[in-house]
């Protein structure tokens, strides 16, 4: 059974304070793993990849085999049944319109002493996306990462995606193809964002790395930090539902189930203002279980880490919202749109009872990549602008720069940094000079 917490409880804010901090991470000895994982690869290259994947994926490649070939990928994506090809065309056509919308603009003004501000946007050169693999990865995954870097208009996309057992899944193939990616690696795991960090002699170096992955990805994305840019460090998935009681408990049932059978570690919570609503609700997700598929997943997750929370009113629902700061927030609640308003942090909103989360893991529009363990507080889903750079413009005229230069001075002054302070002064001086100040 999930926790089941009462908001006029008098432990009720120390319960909740430590719903909010379950430890849901792996332990800390895979950061040790991975760190002798990344030193293998950049200094071994190739080799140390290809030995870490047969030994991992226990799959035997070659320099020359480490990518799809065209017609391999041809083969695969010859294989998927029209229904799912149509799908997920759809899928594809949906992300990447949403995500044309976020292409920032560049600027250009001329401020009061004449001189030339902006900023100018630019994609990265490079960029590698990790995609989860086997049998049992996602398409969708290739589609939220690829198409913003594609709408970025990053020159140089590669896919890393693990073939356990040299099994894959022809779906992942037609979706990179969709995407505009050609060269998928079948890789994975720590040694994967490695060997895209550092390069090797076969895997060129990216500047950005994306993607979800397991425990050993996350925390090799982290080492790798600075090195190049990553999107985000993704924990356990979680999915807070607010409903009141005119609503399905089967619907909201088996939403919370929907993030519980991704991963043992997973949270699903449900916040509801009323008791007997919950109830129902968690007898809905037993009698789900009996027959859910992936029932061993996410028996132990609505077990181990699942919540119901009841409030005295919605009010105090989205309060408790903004402290946990959900990865997903579903709001199924009369005027679900007016009620977003006192969202503050959520990853994802979705909006009504007629809006599942399910439909934002594929079709939706939006980006699926969504901060997680509470980072939503300060971090945004993936976007285009993961793929992007802004880079300030200015340009001072002779006036400009007789107009502001001398305060730059002053301040240059006041930290003792001499040479910038006389690098501004010089030109004042041969303007003072030439009596060139307009």
């Amino acid at each position: 059974m999930p926790q089941f917490l009462n908001i006029t409880d008098p432990d009720f804010d120390q319960k909740f304070d430590a719903l909010m901090s379950m430890k849901r991470e792996a332990d800390s000895d895979v950061d040790d793993i991975v760190a002798g994982i990344l030193a293998n690869v950049q200094t071994h290259g190739d080799a140390a990849v290809l030995e870490l994947t047969s030994k991992f994926d226990r799959h035997d490649l070659t320099p020359e085999t480490l990518a799809f070939s065209t017609a391999e990928i041809d083969a695969a994506i010859a294989t998927v049944p029209d229904d799912e090809r149509i799908a997920l065309e759809l899928a594809a056509k949906r992300i990447r319109d949403y995500h044309t919308r976020q292409l920032p603009e560049d600027a250009w003004w001329t401020g009061e002493h004449g001189e030339g501000l902006g900023w100018r946007w630019t994609p990265v050169e490079a960029a590698g996306l990790y995609v989860p693999g086997g049998i049992a990865s996602y398409p969708s995954s290739v589609l939220m990462n690829a198409i913003p870097a594609s709408v970025a208009g990053v020159e140089n996309l590669y896919i890393c995606s693990p073939t356990p057992d040299g099994e894959f899944n022809p779906l992942v193939l037609l979706a990179a193809r969709l995407s505009g990616v050609e060269t998928i690696y079948r890789i994975g795991g720590a040694q994967a964002v490695a060997a895209m960090a550092f390069g090797t002699q076969t895997i060129p170096k990216v500047d950005t790395i994306t993607g979800p992955g397991n425990a050993f990805v996350a925390a090799a994305k982290r080492r790798v930090y600075g090195r190049v840019g990553i999107d985000m460090i993704a924990g356990p998935s979680e999915i807070l539902v607010i409903a009141d009681k005119d609503n399905n408990p089967d619907w909201i049932a088996v939403d919370l189930l929907s993030q519980a059978e991704h991963d043992e570690s997973a949270q699903s919570i449900l916040i509801t203002d009323n008791a007997d609503f919950g109830n129902a609700v968690v007898a809905a997700v037993e009698k789900r279980l009996e027959t859910l598929e992936r029932r061993d997943i996410a028996l132990p997750s609505w077990r181990d880490y699942g919540a119901v929370v009841v409030t005295r009113d919605l009010e105090e629902a989205a309060k408790l919202s903004d402290k946990l700061a959900p990865e997903h927030l579903e709001l199924c609640v009369a005027d679900a749109e007016e009620y977003s308003k006192k969202i503050r942090h959520a990853g994802a909103i979705f909006i009504g009872a007629f809006t599942p989360e399910a439909i934002g893991d594929y079709i939706g529009g939006p980006n699926h990549v969504l901060p997680t363990a509470r980072s939503a507080r300060f971090a945004s889903g993936l976007s285009v602008l993961d793929f992007m750079k802004r880079t300030t413009l200015s340009k001072m005229t002779p006036a400009a720069l007789n107009a502001i230069g001398p305060a730059a001075e002053t301040l240059a002054r006041s930290e003792s940094l001499q040479a910038h302070g006389l690098s501004v002064r010089a030109r004042l001086d041969q303007l003072n000079d030439t009596g060139d100040t307009e």
